[in-house]
């Protein structure tokens, strides 16, 4: 059971702890903002769904017993917490490091409809997003899910879900996968 409260994704943008314990951290605080209680309440980890291990992983998160919907995404200096209904994925890039790399990861029609840097790196983006909701991440082809940014969608394995593609600051792009959930932005 989701905490009915939760019924938005909440996502915010800000300065990278510079540690992956100061962004759990920060990611607690996110889920206890979100939900309205004291950090105290929140019980949250990471587990790998393949290996069981808690040293690496999906986040999860827990308020009261209640499952709630928690993704993180890091880019230079940068990371993003989301916080929503489960079943969430996140991911936020520099356009100009998608520009820099050697991708090769995108379909024939998203490289038709994508002619400029910002627009591979919003599709890079809301790739990571949709595998992260998806639960496998980067295990699966990102060829396998084909984005549309003109229609706000992105399918995988030829199932279409919404997305969202934000622009929070110059040079960085922001994807959420939350299944047409309402999504709010704040630093």
């Amino acid at each position: 059971m989701s905490l009915p409260r939760l019924q938005t994704v909440v996502v915010t943008v800000r300065r990278s702890g510079g540690s992956p314990d100061a962004d759990r951290e920060a990611l607690l605080t996110a889920v206890a903002s979100a939900a309205g209680v004291d950090v105290s309440a929140v019980r949250a980890g990471r587990v790998c769904p393949h290996c069981a291990a808690t040293d690496h992983g999906r986040p999860w998160a827990e308020v009261d017993g209640s499952a709630v919907g928690v993704s993180l995404a890091r880019t230079t200096d940068l990371v993003a917490l989301a916080v929503g209904p489960p079943g969430i994925g996140v991911d936020l890039e520099r356009v100009s490091r998608v520009a820099a790399a050697p991708l090769d990861a995108f379909t024939p029609g998203e490289l038709a409809r994508s002619g400029d840097d910002t627009a591979r790196a919003a599709c890079w983006a809301v790739k990571e997003a949709v595998l992260k909701r998806d639960g496998r991440g980067l295990r699966v082809d990102p060829t396998r899910v084909d984005v549309d940014l003109g229609r706000g969608t992105a399918a995988l394995d030829g199932m279409s879900q919404p997305v969202s593609v934000l622009f929070p600051a110059v040079d960085v792009v922001l994807a959420v996968a939350a299944g047409g959930a309402p999504v709010s932005v704040g630093a």
